[in-house]
């Protein structure tokens, strides 16, 4: 099979339209990650164990789970007279996915804040949620940043998985696209190129602020 530039052409403002179900699908689930990662951390530390042991099975059960199976609790939720929208689904299931590993970078954070800090802040009457946001920035905040990015690129390249419930991203476009014009090479390799393009100069940007916060 030859390069078709026409069908490339014409697929050009659908593969547009995609990546902007993508991003906006990566986004939302890296807020969604973000704050509830956040929660896991803080419970995970709590010092009464009926709050720490339940959350601690929910994130490993998670964790340790496949998303694709996740995403598939999409067809299941209408039996718990609980729906929501494809892109929605997709959302929660990213999110939640990724929190639990999220969780573990605000625990390293959290715990590489050294003991000396918390009692002078304890010392200053600080209150706890005071102690998390004024803990020195070079001990726990710059690694939580680097990782957290790393995080949202590999929720990017995730992200075609809630496809297979029906969101119209990149990859169900491409194979709409496909489907209709029997042509398959030119939507996979611009959706490819199209991840290349946004995923490479983030994951060099991350590299750099390693770098960067590492001094």
């Amino acid at each position: 099979m030859t390069w078709d530039w026409d069908v490339a052409r014409d697929f050009l403002p659908d593969l547009l339209d995609g990546l902007l179900i993508t991003l906006q699908a990566t986004a939302l689930g890296s807020v969604l990650a973000f704050a509830l990662g956040l929660v896991w951390a803080l419970a995970l530390r709590s010092p009464t164990r009926f709050v720490r042991w339940p959350v601690g099975v929910f994130v490993e059960f998670i964790r340790n789970t496949p998303l694709l199976v996740q995403l598939f609790f999409y067809w299941v939720l209408p039996s718990w007279d609980i729906k929501f929208s494809a892109l929605t689904t997709g959302v929660i299931a990213l999110g939640l996915h990724y929190s639990t590993y999220v969780a573990e970078v605000y625990r390293a954070g959290i715990d590489g804040v050294p003991v000396g800090q918390w009692e002078a802040a304890t010392a200053l009457t600080h209150g706890a949620r005071a102690d998390l946001v004024r803990g020195d920035p070079a001990a726990g905040h710059p690694p939580r940043g680097a990782a957290l990015g790393n995080y949202v690129i590999a929720m990017l390249k995730d992200s075609p998985m809630i496809a297979l419930i029906g969101v119209t991203d990149m990859l169900q476009k491409a194979r709409s696209e496909g489907a209709t014009s029997f042509q398959y090479i030119e939507p996979y390799t611009m959706v490819g190129i199209a991840f290349i393009l946004i995923s490479y100069p983030a994951s060099l940007l991350m590299r750099a602020l390693e770098r960067r916060l590492g001094h």
